[in-house]
């Protein structure tokens, strides 16, 4: 006998709802890595061979040819531990998060300064001592000016800027 401790261990079963599901979840994988930017893809551990057939999946314009190279994408996706890629893709969402993030900051500071006004550029001040408070002043009087004439946000869209390179810097407190 070949070996008598592995003939008795039961064989791991994977159902066949299992493999569907897994089959699945490659073919989204591949699906997502061709309609990832080029300088995001450069940046996925993958293997030359999966790289190529995303490359010449993307020049595909026919449907039924596109989704065929997709599927063959996903097949040679199976060969590897998908584990790294799948990391890499993490990682791109959260860098999405963070942007979004501090945009969603940004705009709840711009829209309490524009409805508080002084007090809550004192608020900022006590958070962010280094900010010039004249400009921030200025810039929220000049947005409730013309916000009251009907004229174009210009000073709210630069409080905003000012703001988001403001939280570049150092994250902003959330309100």
């Amino acid at each position: 006998m070949k070996d008598k401790e592995n003939f008795f261990e039961e064989p791991t079963v994977v159902s066949k709802s299992q493999r569907r599901r897994d089959a699945l979840e490659i073919k989204s994988l591949a699906s997502e890595l061709i309609n990832l930017s080029q300088s995001k893809l450069s940046q996925v551990p993958l293997d030359d061979m999966v790289r190529a057939a995303i490359m010449e999946a993307r020049h595909f314009s026919s449907h039924g040819a596109r989704k065929r190279q997709m599927l063959y994408v996903a097949k040679l996706l199976r060969r590897d531990d998908p584990e790294p890629i799948l990391l890499a893709l993490e990682k791109f969402d959260g860098e999405a998060r963070e942007i979004s993030g501090r945009q969603h900051r940004s705009e709840a500071w711009r829209d309490f300064l524009l409805e508080a006004g002084d007090a809550a550029i004192g608020k900022l001040m006590e958070q962010r001592p280094d900010t010039d408070a004249q400009v921030i002043r200025q810039l929220v009087r000049n947005a409730g000016r013309e916000a009251a004439r009907n004229k174009p946000p210009t000073a709210a869209r630069n409080l905003f800027r000012i703001l988001r390179e403001m939280d570049q810097k150092e994250p902003l407190m959330n309100l």
